[in-house]
C-alpha cells in the first residue's frame, strides 16, 4: 500500500470521510460570518488535508503554488507519491492539466503519470458543507475520450485547453474511462496527432516519453496504436 491508499483509507476508516459535515466561519473584529459561498470550498478543503496530515504526523509537503503537484507524500524524494486533490460539486467539472504543457511535463518528468488523484465530491446548503463521497484515482482512470477527441478535452474557440474528467463513479455514460496508463497515452498521442497546433510534435512524441519513462523506470511503456484499441472505448 502507497502513501497515498494509507491516507486515502486513514480518512475512510479512521475519521470518516464521508458523509462528514462542516461549515466555515469568517471573522472580522467583533463580527461573524458563515460563509455560504462554495467557491472557496476546494481551497479549503486542500489547505484542511495539509493540517490533517501535520495532526496525524504523515510526513509530506503542501504545495502552496498554483502549480502541480498539491503535496509531494515522501519528503525524502520529490519524484514519487504526487498527490492532487480535486473538489467539485454536481459533476466532475475540474481541470486535471493543461494540454500544451502536460505532454511536454511528461516526458521531462515521466513520474507525473503516476500522480493520484484524491477526488472529493461535495455540496453544500446554505453554510453547511457535506462530503458527498470521495475516490483515490490513477491519472487514466479519470480519463475517457469524447465524441470530438480520443481524449476527454476543453475545446474553446479552437484551442485545446485542459485535459477534463470523465465521470468515472457512473455506469451511464458514453464513454468509459480509461483501462490503462498505456491506453490513455494512446488516446494522447491520437490527439496530438489530430489537434493542428501540436500535429508537428506526433511524429517522434511517443519515442521521447517511452525513452524517458524507460530511463526512469527502468521497464518499457507499449503504447499501442489508437486505432487499435479505441473500439474498446468509442462505439459509435
Amino acid at each position: 500500500m502507497d502513501a497515498a491508499e494509507r491516507i486515502f483509507f486513514a480518512l475512510k476508516d479512521d475519521f470518516g470521510f464521508k458523509s462528514a459535515t462542516g461549515s466555515v466561519r469568517f471573522n472580522l473584529n467583533d463580527f461573524h460570518i458563515n460563509v455560504e459561498q462554495n467557491n472557496i470550498i476546494g481551497n479549503i478543503l486542500e489547505e484542511w488535508r495539509a493540517k490533517w496530515l501535520t495532526s496525524k504526523g504523515i510526513p509530506h509537503i503542501y504545495n502552496r503554488k498554483h502549480e502541480s503537484p498539491d503535496f509531494w507524500l515522501n519528503p525524502d524524494n520529490m519524484e514519487t507519491d504526487w498527490m492532487e486533490i480535486k473538489s467539485f460539486t454536481g459533476s466532475p467539472n475540474f481541470d486535471i492539466a493543461a494540454f500544451r504543457s502536460f505532454i511536454n511535463l511528461i516526458i521531462e518528468k515521466p513520474y507525473k503519470l503516476h500522480s493520484k488523484f484524491l477526488l472529493i465530491k461535495y455540496s453544500m446548503e446554505k453554510d453547511i458543507v457535506t462530503i458527498d463521497d470521495f475516490w483515490l484515482k490513477n491519472l487514466w482512470e479519470i480519463s475517457s475520450p469524447s465524441e470530438k477527441w480520443p481524449i476527454k478535452v476543453q475545446y474553446k474557440n479552437k484551442v485545446i485547453v485542459n485535459l477534463r474528467p470523465a465521470v468515472w463513479y457512473s455506469k451511464n455514460v458514453d464513454y468509459p474511462t480509461f483501462k490503462s496508463l498505456e491506453d490513455f497515452l494512446a488516446a494522447l498521442e491520437q490527439t496530438i496527432y489530430k489537434y493542428h497546433d501540436t500535429n508537428s510534435l506526433a511524429e517522434n512524441w511517443s519515442d521521447r516519453l517511452c525513452e524517458s519513462y524507460k530511463r526512469f523506470y527502468n521497464r518499457e511503456l507499449n503504447i499501442p496504436r489508437w486505432n487499435d484499441i479505441k473500439k474498446d472505448y468509442i462505439n459509435k
